[in-house]
């Protein structure tokens, strides 16, 4: 594969910017533009001729930003870019073909972070208390994620584990006056004015 990547033309790259930022763990920061190009692989070729599939290698690249970031060893031509390969069958366009492969990805992201969290163990044996419970997870995701958009920018985009610990593990101390519930937040806590905008909208009359 590597060597079907390095084989583009570099006239071949064409620059793309996506609608939804995307969250590089690696570089540690969002992601707004890539480019994409696409060759012809043939895979399995240590297998018989017959075994071997022939398809499209379509792939994205995205500037490395922080040299911490480039692995040892690595080659020259991947050095400055880090590269994404989708091998595909798909008759759509180039790009399109790269959108759909990316939405996917999404999808599988919200899997992964549901099973990082109530699905991590199945509560029953029994099936109708399992669904119970992954409508319940579900539910619960999609409160959390109306909770970060209403927070603040970033923890709109923020994955779910992250929004546990900023929205709602919060360390603070309830305390009583006149009758009244009192939540005193931390000093310099740096998630102070998101929550409190996310006070704010749930409250709000």
């Amino acid at each position: 594969m590597v060597k079907a990547i390095t084989s583009i033309d570099e006239r071949s790259w064409v620059a793309i910017r996506y609608p939804n930022a995307i969250y590089d763990e690696d570089e540690q920061r969002w992601i707004s533009d890539a480019e994409v190009a696409e060759t012809v692989l043939t895979a399995f070729t240590g297998r018989r001729r017959r075994d071997r599939v022939t398809a499209r290698l379509i792939v994205r690249r995205v500037r490395r930003l922080n040299p911490i970031t480039v692995p040892k060893g690595q080659t020259e031509a991947f050095a400055v870019y880090r590269y994404h390969a989708v091998f595909t069958d798909s008759a759509e366009p180039m790009l399109a073909a790269e959108a759909t492969h990316r939405d996917h990805a999404i999808i599988e992201q919200v899997i992964a972070e549901l099973k990082n969290g109530p699905l991590a163990h199945a509560p029953s044996g029994k099936f109708a208390a399992n669904a119970a419970w992954l409508t319940l997870a579900c539910l619960a995701f999609n409160v959390l994620r109306a909770a970060g958009a209403a927070a603040s920018p970033r923890h709109a985009k923020a994955r779910w584990a992250t929004l546990r610990t900023h929205l709602v593990a919060i360390p603070a101390r309830i305390a009583s006056s006149a009758r009244r519930l009192v939540l005193h937040l931390p000093t310099n806590w740096p998630w102070a004015p998101a929550w409190d905008d996310l006070w704010a909208t749930a409250t709000a009359t």
